[in-house]
């Protein structure tokens, strides 16, 4: 199991992390049947291919409106959740959203908080933060509450244990719960159903994520299979949801695809077991629900993305992680060895944003640009495009063009700029390249055995005596 601990990853340790989890037969294994798991699910709910491809038409559509409309939206999803009850707070960055719900924490003067799933709490390091100010913060997601337990970060967006075959997880319930030992999955889960159950009447706040805000309606959309959310959301006193700024739709209808293609796309469900609507603390005449409700709006680079029209596209995202599911990269090396909350192609293209091209630089990188990603995005968010994009951003000199993003020219190198403007220079002109390629044939032995990384697992290249164009002139008998 791996030794992962709170203290949040180093996304420049990313080779390291990648070359040891490459070297993981276990982890390698659990993850291959995850995966193939996963894709047969999807492929499942989604054989007829032009409805498939009508419907993820349909959702990107939905998506780029929204984002077209986003600073507008925004101002009406505010009004229509103050009217409702809902109190709304804008943060720029995590440590301005840690800081508001500490505020709240305060202000009940909370001992106890339980989590929903929400990926934007894991951006925030929430459960790090309010430990450290003395306020226990338990994950009741199944998942989110086994790689707690481990002392580990989420491995994936849909199912953060997935790095976790069943006996790992009983070894690990049997060692901090102090169970008997069972790899009976339904058993495991229902010894930690036990555990939770109790604590969501123990709990003073419930915090969730979001998956969907309905600016027309001021409604926060969240979908679960396990009733943790719910429980999360109705039985604490006061519940706080967090989410980014580009999770907002236009209207409720805009909600039905985007559903349809995130169950899908997700678990290869035709939806999940709970969907639930929340537009506002609980009503005088109603028997249950939280006094007090409270929205976090999320920024942390957003903003960043969004600014630029190629760039924006990355914020379609709905967190379903297919594009993880289908990636070869992701599935050799599992969630943890990205370093960052959000691993895998989408991480690859929304972590640079929010962390900066300097911490983030090998990221867009580390695909092997085969397309399928893009080709399953259930908005279909052009990634290949994007990390191409990402990757130029990288090496541009920042002072060739205007700030695009944070950390531009990262990976910028004179003495490579050089070698590539050599490069253009010697296959643009015939007579230099006449005479690198005598040269090549004739100092051949002047090869070196080594040629970097290369040479850790490849032969040396060896060139040919004579070239190519040499004996074809010979066989044509020309001078």
């Amino acid at each position: 199991m791996s030794t992962m601990t709170d203290t949040p990853a180093v996304p420049l340790e990313f080779k390291r992390r990648a070359h040891d989890a490459v070297h993981d037969v276990q982890l390698r294994k659990n993850f291959r049947g995850a995966m193939d798991f996963l894709m047969a699910k999807r492929a499942a709910q989604f054989t007829d291919i032009d409805e498939r491809e009508q419907l993820r038409a349909f959702g990107n559509r939905v998506r780029a409106r929204a984002l077209s409309k986003l600073p507008e939206l925004l101002e009406r999803l505010e009004a229509k959740l103050t009217r409702n009850g809902v109190k709304v707070h804008w943060a720029e960055t995590v440590e301005e959203a840690n800081a508001i719900v500490h505020d709240i924490v305060q202000a009940h003067a909370a001992k106890k908080v339980i989590k929903g799933k929400s990926m934007v709490s894991e951006e925030m390091e929430m459960n790090h933060y309010l430990e450290g100010h003395g306020v226990d913060c338990l994950e009741s997601d199944m998942g989110e509450f086994i790689v707690q337990l481990g002392k580990e970060k989420p491995s994936h967006i849909i199912m953060p244990a997935i790095h976790l075959n069943a006996g790992q997880v009983a070894s690990l319930f049997h060692d901090k719960l102090e169970v008997d030992y069972t790899e009976d999955v339904d058993r495991l889960i229902q010894i930690g159903r036990e555990t939770l159950r109790r604590k969501f009447f123990e709990a003073d706040i419930g915090v969730s994520g979001v998956n969907f805000a309905v600016a027309e309606t001021g409604s926060l959309l969240l979908v679960e299979n396990e009733g943790n959310g719910r429980m999360s959301t109705t039985v604490p006193p006061v519940h706080i949801a967090v989410t980014g700024i580009e999770k907002v739709v236009e209207n409720l209808r805009d909600v039905v695809p985007l559903l349809s293609l995130l169950t899908r796309s997700a678990t290869g469900q035709p939806i999940t077991t709970y969907v639930n609507l929340i537009s506002g603390p609980r009503k005088a005449n109603e028997l249950d629900g939280p006094r007090e409700v409270h929205l976090v709006l999320l920024d942390n680079g957003r903003s960043q993305a969004f600014a630029d029209g190629e760039l924006r596209q990355t914020l379609n995202c709905i967190r379903c992680g297919a594009c993880m599911n289908h990636c070869p990269v992701y599935t050799r090396i599992g969630g943890h060895a990205y370093g960052t909350v959000y691993p895998g192609p989408i991480g690859k293209i929304i972590s640079p944003h929010m962390l900066g091209l300097e911490e983030t630089k090998d990221l867009p990188s580390a695909s092997s640009m085969c397309g399928a990603c893009g080709e399953v995005c259930p908005v279909k968010i052009p990634i290949p495009a994007l990390l191409r994009r990402l990757r130029e951003e990288a090496v541009r000199p920042p002072e060739e063009t205007p700030h695009h993003m944070r950390g531009q020219g990262a990976k910028y190198s004179a003495t490579e700029r050089l070698v590539w403007k050599a490069w253009r220079k010697l296959n643009t002109s015939p007579a230099l390249y006449k005479a690198f390629g005598y040269a090549g044939t004739r100092l051949r032995g002047l090869m070196p055995a080594k040629l970097g990384p290369w040479t850790e697992h490849h032969a040396p290249p060896k060139l040919a005596a004579r070239s190519l164009h040499e004996m074809a002139r010979d066989h044509l008998g020309e001078d």
